[in-house]
């Protein structure tokens, strides 16, 4: 090789060297705290996570616990995630604000928190389903279903952000029709199936002429289904937003009162959660940005074509 072409040579490798950022190390541990391991979508979420970390160290260690929506019980949590040495917190925040502190100590001893499903103040990257638009869509189907007019109850959930955000996208939908009449939005199902099944149950004594509901998530409206159809409720239209695997199979049944379910991607969300994490490890990843996760309705129409959550 002549002078020339092994100055110019020299001049690519750095060049390439430039805009390839070096590699931090790996992460080795990962502390994931979660609203509830008893629904299938955390549990996704945790999975998706753990194999991205491990595409990369297959020695990386995860340990998911349940918050169960109890703000000290996270706070707990966090500070063993802190004592035992994680690189890497994935928070789904019980309250979005309240649990700053905790966020702060994690940062002060070198970790790296990133909220996933809802928002938390202080977290170093965001990534999450565009909410409002999934309780937009989710709510507009219900609406077009119902011909624009009917009674219908907006069956809430803990007030994390992004239950706050589908009940917003929701009512913008229902004010678009306004032959739509909400008769109730304060009820709280927990995210669980055993709440939605006990909501609905009310709902069907104090409001006989119900047309349609709205959940923030598919273990409520499988739950609201079981009791529509143990309480023989007749016409009644129920959306959601989640796209789980057990929607999918309520709807294929041909005998659910869930007709449609705004999807979300646990598992892929999980995935981009480490991937950002990793980023600002690396020195290369920007702090404080939020990943919002696009909504597909899914509806009988194209059930058949819906993949549901990334496969693992």
């Amino acid at each position: 090789m002549n002078k020339t072409a092994a100055f110019l040579s020299g001049v690519a490798m750095a060049a390439v060297a430039a805009v390839t950022p070096a590699s931090a190390k790996p992460i080795n541990s990962i502390g994931v705290t979660l609203g509830s391991l008893g629904n299938p979508y955390f549990v996704a979420l945790t999975q998706g996570a753990t194999a991205e970390a491990r595409k990369t160290n297959p020695q990386a260690h995860v340990i998911a616990l349940s918050a169960d929506y109890d703000l000290n019980k996270q706070f707990s949590q966090i500070d063993n995630f802190i004592a035992s040495g994680v690189q890497l917190i994935l928070i789904n925040a019980v309250d979005p604000q309240a649990i700053l502190p905790a966020i702060k100590r994690a940062q002060a001893a070198g970790i790296v928190v990133v909220a996933v499903d809802v928002k938390a103040a202080g977290a170093d990257a965001t990534v999450q389903t565009d909410n409002v638009e999934a309780g937009r869509l989710s709510c507009a189907f219900l609406a077009k279903s119902l011909g624009g007019k009917g009674n219908v109850a907006i069956q809430n959930g803990p007030q994390v952000s992004a239950v706050i955000d589908r009940v917003t996208g929701c009512k913008q939908a229902f004010s678009q029709a306004p032959g739509i009449h909400v008769v109730t939005d304060d009820q709280n199902g927990q995210g669980s199936r055993d709440g939605g099944f006990s909501i609905m149950q009310g709902y069907l004594v104090r409001y006989p002429n119900l047309n349609g509901v709205f959940t923030i998530n598919d273990p409520q409206a499988v739950g609201s289904d079981l009791a529509i159809r143990q309480g023989h409720g007749h016409d009644i239209i129920v959306t959601s937003v989640d796209g789980a695997p057990d929607f999918v199979s309520a709807l294929k049944s041909g005998h659910s009162a869930i007709k449609a379910s705004s999807t979300q991607d646990p598992y892929q969300m999980g995935a981009n959660a480490v991937d950002m994490a990793q980023a600002i490890i690396d020195g290369h990843g920007q702090r404080g940005q939020t990943k919002l996760m696009a909504p597909v309705l899914v509806n009988s129409d194209n059930v058949g074509s819906y993949r549901g959550w990334t496969e693992h």
